[in-house]
């Protein structure tokens, strides 16, 4: 190169792979749902209902669309349209509409019966599928396929092994093959990695929808618009400001027939590591730099491989009085039913903010919600620092709301002080608006091929890590859970490390959702 001439040449370091784009895809092939644990209750429950929803808001199309029930009962058609037609609508009140929908909608639906781990079921399966996908002239390759594992995770191994050697698509001509695997992915570190080694043998990770219902959840679904959307939020979000963060799933029944399957897994692995885990990602994130499903999960996956090792002296764990009283749960079982965890964030804009979760069963109250508490005011001229601070609260469930807690003037003639709020209550104020159930939200995202609201493997990687540690103590017997009364608010342990951490409880004020 010459004296005073420069040189340019392109870097190989910075090429970028494609992006699939999910808008612009032409998709007019046969779409074939698969619910495979078709007999099971999740499926009579949530995914036959889900699928319903979508069918009757015109997302899909009878001539387009097939769905078949997989299972190792041998019934008929008609007996499993019968199973499910109770779940679609409720026979009381239910209007001509609704029983002309319902009638149309379970006309969709075919049964095949057989193993979860044998060639000859899943082989019917396929010419099932095959045959009705060249009864709607479906050119070959173009087909779109959806398995829905509404199984155990024990099964799904196989039942992966399955589909991929006797069900995908023959070629790829816009079609596609999908599969939804439903929560637990696995009891720890090791058992989920293992689990992901298996599927992802079998299957590319954008093949791959982990669900988690929560994250189809509408208020959920708000918080990156809050946040991102928002200008008021953007200097206020962060350790200068806020004191601590509640993110709290409360049930005011106990394990009700469940506690065989609950006490293999207790309160923290069914919804703590995974349900308010992905609610504290979108809380405590940076901004994506678009709303690419990968961007978005990139910065999930940030947020917890930020998280500190989980203390001893921050972990309260409950046993409500009459859990083992159940005949499917052990007598001396250690099982959780009520924790309260706190994760510290180490990062620039979370350190030393506590982030408080708190999950359990037969409790005072059933509510899901955040909670995030502000700092005191500096320089408390009022005299109203007892009263409570400024929080602003999103109300999950029931009566989605979100609120702001602050204090104003009591009216009158007196210059005094009392909590109230600026209070948006979506019963309120989008009256005759049908919120989605979480369920149709994920199973559409999934058909339309938007990764952005499931759990990607490094993800669920990064999750087990933080909780795996406690979870072997626990198992082990290291630690105790505390006893609690059913009815109660859990143990008062928890509420002393509440105090501890820094959150300060409002005495005296109750927000009550708006009537109309």
């Amino acid at each position: 190169m010459g004296s005073g001439s420069w040189h340019i040449e392109k870097r190989d370091s910075f090429r970028v792979e494609p992006v699939r784009d999910i808008d612009n895809v032409l998709e007019n092939g046969s779409l074939s749902i698969i619910v495979l644990g078709a007999s099971g209750d999740l499926a009579k429950k949530k995914t036959f209902p889900a699928l319903f929803n979508l069918y009757r808001q015109g997302f899909l199309l009878p001539e387009e669309v097939h769905i078949f029930g997989y299972a190792r009962t041998k019934i008929s058609d008609d007996e499993l349209r019968n199973r499910i037609h109770g779940y679609l609508v409720s026979d009381k009140g239910a209007s001509p509409k609704d029983v002309e929908d319902v009638t149309n909608f379970l006309q969709l639906i075919k049964y095949v019966s057989g193993s979860y781990d044998g060639e000859e079921g899943f082989r019917l399966l396929d010419k099932e599928i095959s045959d009705n996908e060249i009864s709607k002239n479906s050119a070959e390759g173009s087909s779109r396929r959806l398995f829905y594992l509404a199984l155990p995770p024990s099964v799904y191994p196989s039942v992966c092994r399955m589909i991929r050697h006797y069900c995908m698509n023959r070629s790829d001509l816009g079609g596609w093959t999908r599969i939804v695997v439903e929560k637990p992915f696995g009891k720890d570190l090791d058992s989920a990695e293992q689990l992901s080694n298996q599927i992802g043998e079998l299957f590319e990770e954008s093949q791959i929808y982990r669900i988690d219902h929560y994250l189809g959840k509408e208020l959920v679904q708000n918080l990156l618009v809050l946040r991102f959307a928002n200008r008021f939020f953007l200097p206020l979000w962060n350790r200068d400001n806020i004191e601590n963060v509640q993110i709290v799933f409360r049930e005011d029944f106990g394990t009700e027939g469940r506690g065989g399957y609950f006490d293999e897994y207790g309160i923290i692995r069914d919804i703590i590591q995974n349900h308010l885990l992905q609610v504290l990602c979108l809380v405590a994130m940076e901004k994506p730099i678009s709303l690419k499903p990968e961007h978005i999960r990139d910065e999930k996956v940030k947020v917890l491989q930020s998280v500190m090792p989980i203390k001893d002296d921050e972990v309260v764990l409950g046993q409500y009085d009459g859990y083992t009283d159940d005949p499917t749960v052990p007598d001396h079982s250690n099982t959780p039913t009520f924790s309260t965890v706190i994760l510290r964030i180490h990062n620039e804009r979370w350190e030393g903010v506590p982030f408080i979760l708190k999950a359990g069963k037969a409790l005072n109250s059933r509510k899901a919600e955040i909670r995030v508490q502000f700092k005191d005011v500096p320089g408390d001229i009022f005299k109203c620092k007892k009263q409570g601070r400024n929080e602003f609260v999103i109300r999950l469930q029931p009566s989605e709301a979100m609120y702001m807690k602050l204090t104003v003037k009591q009216p009158g003639l007196e210059m005094s002080t009392v909590q109230s709020e600026l209070d948006l209550s979506y019963g309120q104020r989008y009256q005759g608006v049908t919120i989605p159930e979480a369920y149709e939200r994920l199973i559409l995202d999934t058909i339309r091929g938007d990764q952005q609201h499931f759990v990607r493997r490094d993800e669920l990687k990064a999750a087990w890590e933080i909780f795996t540690p406690l979870l072997h103590r626990i198992d082990n017997g290291e630690v105790k859970p505390l006893p609690y009364q059913p009815g109660s608010r859990g143990p008062a342990e928890a509420d002393a490390l509440l105090e501890k951490v820094g959150y300060v409880q409002t005495h005296g004020y109750i927000w009550i959702p708006p009537t109309l």
